[in-house]
């Protein structure tokens, strides 16, 4: 019994290094979000896409967002009618970058999230 025990303990505690457990997510900052959200549902809107009359909520939108997006597509008509598509996506990106950045320059809106 002695050499059963022995050698499950070697063979048990052989092998290389342990692999390296993948590294922890990345964590999306709220600002991040809110631009990534503004920029796709701005050009979803503005495309006239299947989604583009969805409500703000199944968007995933909250009340201050939604406003973002709205003024951000207004402004994107706008240009995209002076200057074309391109200009009108760039404008877009812009927006939401300031827009969200401005909202979030806390960390979080004040009211709460969902305002």
């Amino acid at each position: 019994m002695p050499a059963a025990l022995l050698l499950a303990v070697l063979t048990g505690c052989g092998g290389g290094p342990a692999e390296s457990a993948a590294p922890a997510p990345r964590v999306t900052s709220p600002k991040e979000l809110c631009e990534r959200l503004i920029s796709h549902w701005a050009r979803v809107v503005l495309h006239g896409g299947k989604q583009a009359n969805l409500d703000y909520q199944a968007m995933g939108l909250s009340g201050g967002q939604n406003q973002i997006l709205l003024d951000v597509v207004a402004a994107a008509r706008t240009e995209q009618k002076r200057l074309g598509a391109d200009a009108a996506g760039k404008l877009i990106d812009s927006q939401a970058t300031v827009r969200c950045t401005e909202r979030y320059r806390s960390g979080t809106p004040t009211g709460g999230p969902w305002q």
